[in-house]
């Protein structure tokens, strides 16, 4: 299994993704992952690390459906990917309803058709091909204009069991999010595995983003968890997953940080500890897990949450394959 990291703080200066880029030159980390911006768009900012000499593989999980067509998506992945110079992994995902409200007038009247139709859009302009489609949620014929560029791997954002089979359907790989290695094992990868997979040829990946936070004096492992996953722990979609994955969740704010770190959503321990957890989303068939430490960023400062990752990842032995040699450099001298 691969580890990479997520970007863990919503930038507002490019300045400020700095340092966990080098992370992912100076480190094992195979891949920087970007969520969606809210004020700095995460592919504009790799982007401009590449402009800075900081070319890394990337991965978005996940861009938002509802704030590009799927021709931007495709536009905007492929440019990131001609950049870097790195192959890329593009994650979507419909977003909550509210959103979808807010920036289309009206939520799409089936969240796994939408998915479904956006990724294989994507992939039919990625893959140089013309996209013919006329559904339910978008209307396409286009092609993009021809460019030989690094590949690009169409991700479909996975919380619950429907969205997993579509994302075995159709998408070269699943990105999933405050889902627990039991969850994985017994619902989500089998779910994957088993889909009817007609359209991509290689098998599906599965990369976990895993919120975590090593323990530390001052550090209260709930009010982590809190500052992490609690944002979306007030989402709809988000409390119907952990009730199907068996995390009790009241609305009561603490308590339901506590679930989390009880079920193992959250992690929290030593970095021996933490990586004998990830040793289980291993056997649940994840391929990738993706370090996430905002609570950390987000409780006590981005410098903190970068020395969480370091420590985490000078346990990680490097991929055989390419990865993390031969990038342009940014690295210590």
């Amino acid at each position: 299994m691969k580890y990479s990291l997520l970007v863990p703080i919503g930038a507002t200066r490019p300045e400020q993704a700095v340092p966990f880029a080098n992370l992912v030159q100076w480190t094992a980390a195979e891949r920087l992952w970007l969520g969606q911006g809210m004020v700095l768009e995460s592919q504009h900012l790799v982007s401009w690390l590449s402009g800075l000499g900081i070319r890394v593989p990337t991965g978005f999980g996940v861009s938002l459906m509802p704030f590009r067509s799927p021709y931007h998506a495709a536009v905007e992945a492929r440019s990131v990917a001609l950049t870097t110079g790195f192959p890329v992994v593009a994650g979507f995902g419909p977003g909550a309803v509210a959103l979808q409200r807010g920036l289309l007038g009206r939520p799409y009247t089936s969240q796994i058709g939408a998915a479904k139709e956006y990724v294989r859009i994507v992939r039919e302009l990625l893959a140089g091909r013309t996209a013919e489609a006329e559904g339910g949620h978008f209307t396409v014929s286009a092609t993009l204009v021809p460019a030989l560029a690094p590949p690009v791997s169409v991700g479909l954002g996975v919380l619950r069991e429907r969205m997993a089979v579509a994302a075995g359907e159709v998408a070269d790989a699943a990105v999933t999010w405050m889902a627990g290695a039991r969850y994985l094992a017994d619902t989500l990868v089998p779910a994957m595995r088993g889909a009817d997979r007609r359209g991509p040829g290689a098998p599906l990946r599965v990369s976990a983003i895993v919120p975590f936070a090593l323990a530390a004096p001052g550090r209260d492992p709930v009010a982590l968890a809190s500052a992490a996953c609690g944002a979306h722990m007030r989402l709809p979609h988000y409390r119907d997953t952990l009730r199907r994955a068996g995390v009790v969740v009241r609305g009561e704010a603490g308590e339901d940080a506590r679930a989390l770190v009880d079920a193992g959503v959250f992690l929290y321990g030593s970095a021996d500890e933490i990586h004998g957890a990830l040793g289980e989303f291993a056997a649940a068939g994840v391929d990738e897990v993706v370090l996430n430490a905002t609570g950390v960023a987000l409780a006590h400062g981005p410098r903190a949450a970068a020395d969480d990752l370091l420590e985490m990842l000078r346990g990680v032995a490097p991929e055989a394959e390419p990865g993390a040699a031969g990038r342009s450099d940014g690295g210590p001298g």
